[in-house]
């Protein structure tokens, strides 16, 4: 619910847009009335910040966007920001979003909503809020794919539609805890030594970025287990984290996650560490974990080798959605996280964004404003500046999220619209040193959405640089004059503040952003919970791995002739009756020669025309087809 401000953020006061059917004015009597824009380093020894005044150029964006036929006018848009610091005082406090159990507050005031564009945009919450209840009831929510979409169960089991889905999740979520607490505790031991020491997670995706984020964001500085990820097919990357576990990897649990139980990396990468225990001379089945969907090919193969643990992954669960599942609460458990806080903030989260009144709708406010900064078609990217080193992979875990759900070719009605938001971001205060001088002043693609963190250390462990002045205050002032210095050249901002860095905050901000990215489609009428783009890549991928397989064979025939045929590569397209893919053919060539796997009988690589090709020798028994 929307609320009074606290002492503590009652100084923010900084520039901002403005209020429908108001005249805006950019000069003023007062240094903040002026469009701020704060130095390239605006602090002095003290602190102090230095303003200068300056004009600032209004856009004129179009005064109206189509989404699938339903136009929606972008109210007064076009008269620009509000400057005026009484007003935009104003506008702060009426519309400042205060959660108080969750110690969490949304500020959206300086992003440029009108009064007109809200009425506006009335139905489609009102539908959005009624999609969402659906969606919680156990509706069809993915149509695409036939499937409910049930991750808000998770932290509220009793909402599933029906009683045998919340005996799996209650089930589910003891077994995890009990699990972690044997672990912790060396009661499940490895075979070799007398507890767990390292966790090695397999899985990519959002099988991967959730537990990265919590990890980063909560782990203590010395958990029972220490957390390493094998999240690509890389093998260099794979041989480096198998490396860094060195002696270790005798205590080290490997968790491997994946839905399907078939993804290409993940499979790949749990071949990789096998590898690696036989050539230690370990049993993988005493040290493995998997997380799948029941009756897997994982599943299957964990269940048959006699793996020391199974934990279920839903079909109502998407993978940029399982943060709250076995995916993301096992790992975090087993490194002393508190999974039930949590699950309580999500939960809180949740309730919070059922209301239908929009002011004290977190979610509902950040989605309506990506709609106005946007235009409802992604015209601008999102720019996540969370300015707290551990939360660093939020930026990371919200690409996956909002790209992959949002990122869609055509809308529920079948019209090719295209739509997408773009989020990439980094840590402040290090965005100084990185693109803040191309937010400020150059091209205005985009809008920015600050993470603020009120607490710097816990209680009694501060200090003071100088007098009055700690490094948390200079973190907190490069936030504020940084959000100043956007606005005062018309960049739009929103700020997300949560008071510490908790379970229950980092279970909140979670689900703010799940539930606003569900609002957010429905507000642009696409199925935010499959993925089409992804397959397409999958499949592609395949028909590259089959191609090389047949210029592998073509390549080993003519290298088991007497003499050697080297060939050019329009002969092994054309032996491989694949001339139109003589590009790939190339590259397929190319990635070989430098992995010792072909040889250049003549030419080189930068000359494809040149290059004849061989295996440098006859593979009879291998099957290549």
């Amino acid at each position: 619910m929307a609320s009074s401000i606290s002492a503590g953020l009652s100084l923010k006061l900084g520039p901002q847009r403005r209020l429908a059917g108001k005249v805006l004015h950019s000069s003023s009597q007062s240094p903040f009335h002026n469009p701020s824009l704060v130095s390239s380093y605006p602090f002095s020894a003290t602190g102090a910040i230095h303003f200068r005044g300056q004009r600032v150029a209004r856009d004129a964006p179009p005064t109206a966007i189509s989404n699938s036929g339903n136009d929606v006018a972008v109210a007064s848009k076009a008269v620009g920001l509000e400057k005026d610091p009484r007003e935009l005082w104003k506008r702060y406090v009426d519309w400042l979003y205060q959660h108080k159990e969750l110690g969490l507050y949304l500020d959206v005031s300086r992003v440029g909503f009108t009064d007109e564009f809200l009425q506006e945009m009335e139905p489609r919450l009102q539908k959005a809020f009624k999609d969402m209840e659906e969606l919680e009831k156990g509706a069809i929510a993915n149509p695409d794919e036939s499937r409910m979409v049930g991750h808000y169960w998770l932290r509220n089991p009793k909402l599933a539609p029906k009683a045998v889905l919340t005996q799996q999740i209650e089930t589910t979520l003891d077994k995890i805890s009990e699990f972690a607490a044997h672990i912790i505790s060396g009661k499940i031991r490895p075979p070799l030594k007398d507890r767990f020491t390292q966790i090695l997670s397999i899985g990519i995706g959002g099988s991967a970025l959730g537990p990265q984020f919590v990890a980063e964001a909560l782990a203590p500085d010395n958990p029972p287990l220490k957390i390493r990820f094998i999240d690509n097919t890389d093998p260099a990357g794979i041989d480096h984290q198998i490396a860094q576990l060195g002696n270790e990897l005798a205590s080290t649990l490997v968790i491997v996650v994946s839905k399907s139980g078939g993804t290409p990396e993940t499979r790949n990468g749990l071949l990789e560490v096998q590898k690696a225990f036989r050539e230690a001379g370990l049993e993988f089945s005493k040290q493995g974990v998997a997380i799948t969907q029941d009756n897997s090919l994982l599943d299957n193969t964990a269940r048959i080798e006699g793996w020391i643990a199974r934990f279920p992954m839903f079909d109502w669960v998407g993978g940029r959605t399982s943060e709250m599942s076995a995916v993301g609460l096992l790992a975090a458990a087993l490194q002393g996280i508190n999974i039930k806080e949590m699950l309580a903030g999500a939960a809180l989260m949740d309730e919070a964004n059922r209301t239908k009144i929009v002011k004290n709708n977190p979610a509902a406010l950040l989605a309506l404003c990506w709609y106005w900064a946007t235009g409802g078609v992604g015209s601008k990217d999102m720019v996540v500046l969370p300015y707290k080193d551990s939360l660093l992979l939020f930026s990371r875990y919200l690409q996956q999220l909002v790209m992959e759900s949002l990122g869609k070719e055509f809308d529920l009605d079948g019209n090719r619209v295209n739509q997408g938001l773009t989020v990439y971001g980094n840590k402040g205060s290090t965005d100084q040193h990185a693109y803040i001088q191309q937010l400020r002043d150059g091209v205005h693609n985009f809008f920015a959405t600050f993470i603020e963190v009120l607490r710097d250390r816990p209680p009694g462990h501060d200090w003071e640089l100088e007098p009055g002045v700690t490094s948390g205050d200079y973190l907190f002032g490069f936030l504020q004059g940084t959000r100043s210095a956007l606005y005062a050249n018309d960049r739009e901002s929103i700020t997300v503040t949560v008071e510490e860095v908790t379970p229950k905050s980092v279970g909140a901000l979670v689900a703010l952003y799940e539930r606003a990215v569900g609002i957010y489609a429905s507000l642009v009428n696409i199925n935010a919970y499959h993925q089409p783009g992804v397959e397409a890549g999958k499949k592609a991928a395949i028909e590259v791995l089959a191609l090389q397989k047949r210029v592998l064979a073509v390549l080993n025939e003519a290298s088991c002739k007497d003499p050697v045929e080297p060939l050019t590569l329009e002969e092994i397209a054309d032996r491989c009756h694949s001339p139109n893919d003589i590009e790939m053919i190339y590259k397929i060539i190319a990635h070989m020669a430098a992995n010792d796997r072909a040889l250049i009988a003549e030419g080189s690589c930068g000359s494809p025309r040149s290059v004849k090709v061989y295996l440098g020798e006859c593979n009879v028994g291998e099957m290549y087809d």
